[in-house]
């Protein structure tokens, strides 16, 4: 490779610049603009892809939409409903409390669409309850909290899952059902984890609901998980699409939140709107700078060579989905998933369509390895926040984290080499699949 190259000269400035502190999609725009530079093509190209690539994919309003409604959800009395029904129906075992942990975990999965936003959300609130009377340690409570935070994005909603069907062109729709059956698996294998441990660690047993009570706590919940049922009905009766399915969810929440609960305010109102269009224009400026810096790599044909050189090698399916398991994993130990969607994704995805995986099956195992990106040292950005959130130190979270880790990526290998695990719900629904997939 030639380092001084137009193409290696822009890979440098984007690292340079990155490492200097400026953002990551800044620092993609100024790499792509000196690329066309040196390369002797119109710099005025950049902004022609971005504005195209920004303003003529209407699915790209469903990310903000989504973003609001998970904001709504968290601005109510709706997280508290749902910790109520899910210690309700498992806080009566040993260990229970940490098991509400998952399964509030999955249950807001199908509100937020974002790892983080569940963390957010129920991270401080969760971390008081388990660590209250010296019931779990703090490092514990918050390592489960972080864990249990990436099985939202897998789920749907996810926003992950949607930038993947920008690049793909896959149907939202199918990796929104493809998403259902191992993020559920995911979670039950670290609740089965959870309930190893609370046998050899001697977890609390917590007070048991009265089960007279659980009609009225389900029925508090209610409207909250009835969230879910009426995004996905909404979107595979063919009543609405992606984004029009994410305008309603929005609107669900905010209907539920000041009629029904009736615990919102304006002001709450005001401050969702708020925080929902920073994290919209954080995500915005990310797809720009990758929708400018993939046309420099579809121009330098790397997608293309790298297909040719993978065939040249006869890589057969199953081995480039352990490469890609492994490069994505490493990966997310120092980039941002957002970042690894849009840029490195586009130039494996030719590969894996070309040896035979299907593009489903790929998206759901290529987001599946980004999320645990996100609980992954040295850069893992859920550690940050949950260092933060629950004040203990980054080593001490990485120790309790590790045996959650090793099952989770237990489930990853079985998701990558039993496909069936991912397709068998959309399949069931219509979904007809890659023409001779491989896997």
């Amino acid at each position: 490779m030639n380092l001084l190259s137009p193409f290696s000269l822009a890979v440098i400035a984007i690292v340079g610049l990155s490492v200097l502190g400026l953002p990551v999609a800044y620092a993609m725009i100024g790499g792509s603009i000196l690329y066309l530079f040196l390369a002797g093509l119109d710099m005025g190209t950049a902004a022609e892809q971005l504005l195209n690539g920004m303003f003529t994919s209407y699915l790209l309003l469903a990310i903000p939409l989504f973003v609001l409604a998970a904001e709504f959800m968290n601005t109510g009395s709706i997280m508290d409903r749902l910790l109520k029904f899910c210690n309700a129906l498992v806080g009566r075992f040993r260990g229970g409390l940490a098991q509400v942990n998952v399964l509030q975990s999955i249950i807001f999965a199908s509100m937020s669409g974002s790892a983080l936003a569940d963390a957010a959300a129920s991270g401080k609130l969760m971390q008081s309850l388990m660590t209250r009377d010296g019931k779990y340690t703090p490092a514990y409570a918050a390592a489960l909290t972080t864990v249990s935070s990436v099985i939202g994005p897998i789920l749907p909603p996810s926003i992950p899952l949607v930038l993947y069907a920008l690049v793909s062109d896959a149907s939202v729709g199918y990796l929104f059902l493809a998403g259902v059956v191992p993020g559920v698996f995911i979670g039950v294998v670290q609740m089965a984890l959870i309930g190893f441990t609370a046998k050899r660690r001697n977890f609390p047993v917590d007070e048991k609901v009265p089960l007279r009570d659980l009609p009225r706590i389900t029925w508090e919940a209610l409207p909250a998980l009835l969230m879910p049922v009426i995004l996905l009905g909404c979107l595979y009766s063919g009543i609405t699409t992606p984004t029009e399915a994410a305008a309603v969810a929005a609107l669900y929440a905010l209907l539920i939140s000041v009629f029904l609960y009736r615990n919102v305010s304006l002001a709450d109102v005001y401050r969702s709107l708020v925080t929902s269009s920073r994290i919209t224009v954080s995500i915005g400026m990310l797809i720009a700078g990758a929708i400018v810096f993939n046309y420099v790599i579809t121009a330098e044909n790397i997608p293309k060579s790298l297909s040719v050189f993978l065939k040249a090698h006869e890589m057969s399916p199953i081995l480039f989905l352990v490469f890609v398991n492994i490069l994505l994993l490493v990966l997310g130990c120092f980039l941002e998933g957002t970042t690894i969607i849009l840029v490195i994704l586009p130039v494996l995805l030719p590969t894996a369509v070309a040896l035979g995986v299907d593009p489903v099956h790929f998206g759901i195992l290529c987001v599946t390895n980004i999320m645990f990106g996100l609980v992954t040292p040295p850069y893992g950005l859920l550690l940050f926040m949950m260092v933060k959130i629950a004040d203990v130190p980054l080593r001490d979270i990485v120790r309790e984290e590790i045996p959650f880790l090793v099952v989770m990526l237990a489930a990853l290998l079985l998701i990558t080499f039993v496909p069936d695990i991912v397709l068998w719900l959309p399949r069931l629904l219509g979904y007809k699949g890659l023409a001779g997939a491989a896997l």
